[in-house]
């Protein structure tokens, strides 16, 4: 137990190191590709910090050989969105609380293009409920459907490039980590170093999901507890620290982005992938997941839409998880 606690924090510790490497150098890449801030955050810091979970999701529907581990992938599908729109966005509003003073500001007002989350929101919503409507039904051509998430994505990858003009521009960048003397690296450097802190950050991703396994094993959870409850916050870890770190620097425009980007992904390519290759049915623990995302995202886009959000109540969002984690625990005893 003393060596798996062990492993688990200095995981932990080695993500939020390699993502401080890893939105340095996506910024610079953003920069030298001349796309907007938003853009940044939603389509190539999200992509990046999404491909461990996509890559368990993957392994899973596809090389599983029993239907619990396609399950595994199912879940991981699920479990995903709700923790990127419950946890992840609680964790920018407590940053920004706990930060208020050092960043100088004078409210707990989010500062953010609230006419694009809000859209992002609503696409969200349309795509997942779509997914979970899915999980209801069966029907023959149902696999051929998860060509309609991968397309949907596509188009919202589209969409943000093409609206990466309209972003303003965010303060100074950083001096790139690896190269610090060059004022202005080349897309090689800041690529390089981007690829090899998502190297770490999938490495130490998989030791800090093995870890929490573990942790529950010898809590004796039962595996899908684990599954349903831990493993979703552990794989999306590395968005939610990405999220801490820009809002420390003042850039929760591109912390919400990251986090709104990473969840249009987790309902299109993971979602696409189980459709492809299992029944894509749910059990009652899934289908909660499912109507309480749909719930706090519908909550986000109400924030939204009203032009002002308060650090707070993105922390209140966050009471939906626990609910979640309730009716499971109940479920499953």
């Amino acid at each position: 137990m003393l060596l798996t606690l062990t492993l688990f924090f200095l995981s932990a510790g080695a993500i939020y190191v390699a993502c401080e490497y890893f939105v340095n150098a996506v910024e610079w890449c953003g920069k030298r590709l001349n796309l907007g801030a938003t853009a940044v955050g939603s389509v190539l810091a999200a992509f990046g910090t999404a491909l461990p979970e996509s890559a368990v999701t993957f392994m899973a529907v596809v090389f599983g050989n029993t239907p619990a581990q396609k399950d595994l992938g199912v879940g991981a599908a699920m479990g995903g969105p709700l923790v990127l729109a419950t946890l992840a966005y609680a964790v920018v509003g407590l940053a920004l609380i706990f930060n208020r003073r050092r960043l100088q500001r004078e409210s707990l007002q989010v500062q953010v293009d609230h006419t694009r989350l809000r859209r992002d929101q609503a696409a969200f919503l349309l795509v997942f409920v779509v997914k979970v409507t899915l999980g209801l039904v069966a029907f023959a051509i149902k696999p051929w459907l998860g060509v309609l998430f991968l397309a949907a994505y596509a188009v919202y990858v589209w969409r943000e490039i093409q609206d990466a003009d309209t972003a303003p521009e965010e303060e100074a960048l950083e001096p790139l980590k690896i190269r610090p003397s060059a004022l202005v690296p080349s897309l090689g450097w800041a690529s390089l170093q981007a690829l090899l802190a998502l190297l770490v950050i999938g490495f130490a991703s998989h030791t800090f999901v093995a870890q929490l396994d573990a942790i529950g094993l010898t809590l004796n959870w039962p595996p899908h507890l684990v599954a349903l409850l831990l493993s979703p916050v552990a794989t999306e870890l590395p968005e939610t620290m990405n999220a801490l770190i820009w809002v420390r620097q003042g850039k929760e425009r591109l912390a919400l982005a990251n986090i709104s980007g990473a969840m249009m992904i987790q309902a299109t390519i993971p979602s696409a992938l189980g459709i492809f290759f299992t029944p894509w049915r749910f059990d009652a623990p899934l289908l909660a997941s499912g109507v309480i995302t749909t719930l706090a995202i519908a909550f986000l886009w109400r924030l939204f839409r009203r032009g002002t959000v308060d650090s707070r109540a993105l922390v209140a969002v966050s009471s939906l998880y626990g609910v979640f984690a309730v009716l499971v625990v109940l479920y499953f005893n």
